[in-house]
């Protein structure tokens, strides 16, 4: 369930999450284990206890003080509306058969990935410097959008995997139009900093208060708890990298892509940080933690 921001994102509706019309399957289908992000265990397809008969959460404005952070940083990109309404016509797992209640928590995960390269690659396609492979991605991500209307039985037997590194291949390409002019200095030389590929990198706990990272390849970088205070992020790639308890505090993130919404609500930051327009800035961020 999405934690709450100020100003709505500017990503299509049908890839944000309308919990209003979903039969609550991330809070039945995705297991968890207790840990800093969850008060207490709890397997795949049993429903966690906090969740109502009208699959609402019964403690969504506390979860945080509750022990449940880890579901303010969940957001299933729309897919949970499209597994209920239109995968399985409407029919609730709760009065329906077993057999289909199962099916339905094993091909919404499938359909969340589907749904997050939907989100890239709607992204992707608001780039005007990633123009030259815009056809590409427009193909791409119409396959990608026909594979999520599938039967139950075609979704579960999908390769994800594989269709992801397929999408994976043309977001690559995307970043590196995207990054090509955001690091250049005076007479066309390289900034120092600027543009760099710090792809999985081990950034955990790093001191980077007011480091240059304009452009620079972040994809799948570890930030957990690193200072970031004040850090200029400006048209970096943040696809996949890790902001748990990052501190974004006056960070500029103008024109950084492939960031979402469970990476800014992991992470710290404040009024003073500027984003893109793609995102909302968490409300935890001035009410408090």
């Amino acid at each position: 369930m999405p934690d709450q921001t100020e100003g709505a994102p500017g990503a299509a509706s049908e890839l944000r999450g309308d919990c209003a019309s979903c039969f609550g399957l991330c809070c039945v289908a995705l297991p968890f284990a207790a840990s800093a992000d969850f008060a207490l265990n709890k397997p795949a397809g049993k429903p966690c206890p906090n969740l109502q008969g009208d699959h609402r959460c019964g403690i969504h404005t506390d979860l945080r003080q509750k022990g449940f952070t880890g579901c303010t940083v969940y957001d299933c990109f729309g897919a949970g509306q499209k597994v209920s309404q239109l995968t399985f016509g409407g029919q609730d797992w709760r009065t329906g058969s077993k057999e289909q209640a199962r099916r339905m928590f094993d091909v919404f995960p499938v359909v969340r990935q589907l749904h997050e390269l939907l989100w890239y690659l709607t992204e992707a396609l608001g780039l005007p410097a990633a123009g030259p492979v815009h056809a590409d991605l427009r193909r791409v991500l119409e396959e990608t959008e026909r594979l999520t209307r599938q039967s139950p039985e075609e979704l579960a037997a999908l390769d994800v995997a594989a269709h992801r590194q397929q999408v994976n291949v043309l977001l690559l390409r995307t970043s590196e139009l995207a990054r090509a002019g955001a690091f250049e200095g005076k007479g066309g030389k390289k900034g120092k900093g600027k543009g760099k590929d710090r792809r999985g990198a081990d950034l955990i706990g790093a001191r980077l208060r007011g480091a240059d990272l304009r452009g620079a390849s972040l994809r799948g970088a570890y930030l957990i708890a690193a200072d970031l205070t004040g850090a200029d992020l400006r048209d970096a790639d943040m696809i996949g990298a890790d902001l748990r308890d990052a501190d974004l505090t006056d960070a500029d993130l103008t024109g950084a892509f492939f960031l979402t919404q469970p990476q800014l609500n992991a992470a710290r930051g404040s009024a003073g940080t500027r984003l893109p327009g793609s995102v909302g800035r968490p409300v935890h961020w001035t009410a408090g933690r």
